[in-house]
């Protein structure tokens, strides 16, 4: 879930934020709202937090928050800053390197889009310094929005009133999600490996990097989607927009999966689980010149799912050595899928732990598309693609 810090200041059109909240919370947004103390004045914290759900931040050193560096993980935690409204006083606390107060701090900590909506009197708004001010936050990447034309809160008529929240809430959602068919959808997804101990030390498990699932998830979150992502062992970086499911074994992401699963629209197993665990493990480290291990049989996780799918669309994957299409073709009506990714990881650049891969799409109604070679990440929106239109 992608999240949006919104920053308030104090001028009159803050009730208005209440809105943009609203918008972005139906939208599928995480928001934070960030208010000055000016901007408690105009509208209760209490608003804001019934309304995002989340804690309002005012105060840098309010005693009884828990502990964090919080104008520093807000300013990471961001998707995207929107101040709505903006006052002349805060353009030009930003435009100068000002931090004072937890508003203009995180703002200048933070290295993600900023989107600042002016809202003031005319005269103002046209006051040289004003523009200026202006004009180098544009030069240095802000991203103005409005003001509008219209009646100002002083009763006069000119440049000023801030933008109206649903065009607010359009231009950064337009920024943010540029293609919005996932949205309204959840796409849970398996990635990694997984490991099964042989002994209080050692353990049995491969190669998976969880570079293809962390693409997807990546991929289905840009375009909208909710993404539950059951990680195993993963040397990629876990998604930043998705609820994360650690897990360990087989049997452990088995266990997640069939309990998540009837959440999502489209479920990708991505992830490389083991086929089998050991039977004779041994909770003390073995020492022995000769170890022989009992290898029991796994639960098909997505044999499982696909037995019980109902409207779900399941995706798998087939990482093969020979017999490519007639071993993948055999997988995808195994597992009772709509969609199998097949690759041959002898072929150059589709292998584990690359950031590419050469896939073949095979659908249940028997549609077939051999791919080029292409990143991972871009091989994800092909396969979102193909999701969509089955």
């Amino acid at each position: 879930m992608k999240t949006v810090i919104l920053g308030v200041t104090g001028g009159i059109a803050a009730y208005k934020s209440c809105e943009i909240v609203s918008r972005f919370r139906r939208l599928g947004y995480d928001v934070r709202v960030v208010m000055t103390k000016n901007a408690a004045e105009f509208v209760t914290p209490l608003t804001f937090e019934s309304i995002s759900h989340n804690k309002v931040v005012i105060d840098t050193f309010d005693k009884t928050r828990e502990f964090e560096i919080e104008h520093i993980s807000y300013a990471e935690l961001a998707s995207a800053f929107v101040v709505a409204p903006a006052t002349a006083n805060f353009i030009a606390k930003i435009a100068s390197g000002i931090c004072d107060d937890m508003l203009s701090t995180t703002v200048a900590a933070t290295k993600r889009p900023v989107f600042v909506c002016p809202a003031m009197n005319v005269n103002m708004y046209e006051n040289p310094v004003t523009q200026s001010n202006i004009e180098k936050l544009t030069r240095l990447g802000y991203r103005f929005i409005g003001p509008e034309s219209g009646m100002l809160a002083c009763g006069v008529s000119g440049a000023g009133r801030m933008s109206e929240p649903e065009d607010i809430v359009a231009e950064v959602d337009k920024f943010l999600t540029p293609i919005a068919d996932y949205r309204g959808k959840t796409v849970l997804v398996t990635a990694g490996a997984t490991r099964e101990a042989i002994d209080g030390v050692r353990f049995i498990s491969n190669r998976s990097s969880g570079k293809m699932g962390a693409a997807i998830a990546d991929a289905a979150a840009e375009r909208g989607a909710k993404v539950i992502f059951i990680a195993g062992y993963m040397t990629a970086p876990l998604p930043a927009n998705a609820e994360i499911i650690r897990v360990g074994t087989t049997m452990e992401m088995y266990e997640k999966t069939l309990s998540e699963f009837r959440r999502a629209d489209v479920v990708v197993m991505a992830a490389a689980p083991g086929d089998y665990k050991v039977g004779n493990y041994s909770p003390s480290k073995i020492k022995a010149e000769k170890l022989t291990l009992e290898l029991v049989k796994n639960p098909d996780i997505a044999a499982a799912v696909g037995k019980d799918k109902g409207a779900t669309k399941l995706v798998v994957f087939a990482a093969e050595t020979e017999d490519l299409i007639k071993n993948a073709t055999k997988k995808l009506k195994a597992k009772n899928a709509d969609l199998i990714v097949s690759n041959d990881v002898t072929t150059e650049g589709a292998g584990f732990d690359v950031d590419t891969n050469v896939a073949t799409l095979i659908e249940a109604g028997g549609a077939m598309t051999a791919l080029e070679k292409m990143s991972k990440r871009e091989l994800a929106d092909v396969i979102l693609d193909a999701v969509k239109n089955l």
